[in-house]
């Protein structure tokens, strides 16, 4: 089994977006294992900031040198703000997927979205069960 960084204080849903809670916002980004099958991301399409995202629907768009896939939104909300680096530097979703590779953040509006999700205990199980298909 690949070792894939999975970390504490963010949540993940089932497609493998990550959601890290900061206040009143939270940041959404493509967790380690989906960068890591998506291979060298070329390009990120980011939604625009005001742009209303709801939960489990496609928010962004990361295309890699294999496929292009849709970054679904992990909770409802608004855009409040994109990462802009990614534009020049898609790249920094595979070498830093929880830090400088972060997408977007959005508004929280509804907690209880958040406790729904994932934490790291589950999102290893799940990932595990995922490799032994």
């Amino acid at each position: 089994m690949m070792d894939y960084k999975i970390v504490d204080g963010v949540r993940y849903t089932q497609k493998h977006e990550w959601v890290r809670p900061e206040g009143e916002t939270a940041k959404v980004g493509l967790s380690d294992y989906a960068q890591d099958k998506l291979g060298e991301i070329v390009f990120v399409e980011l939604p625009e900031v005001g742009v209303e995202v709801e939960a489990g629907k496609s928010s962004a768009v990361i295309e890699s040198v294999k496929a292009v896939a849709d970054l679904y939104a992990p909770i409802d909300g608004k855009v409040v703000e994109v990462n802009e680096e990614l534009l020049d530097q898609p790249e920094l979703i595979n070498s830093d997927p929880y830090g400088e590779g972060w997408v977007y953040k959005v508004e929280i509006r509804d907690g209880n979205q958040l406790e729904i999700l994932m934490d790291k205990k589950a999102y290893e199980v799940f990932v595990a069960e995922e490799e032994e298909e």
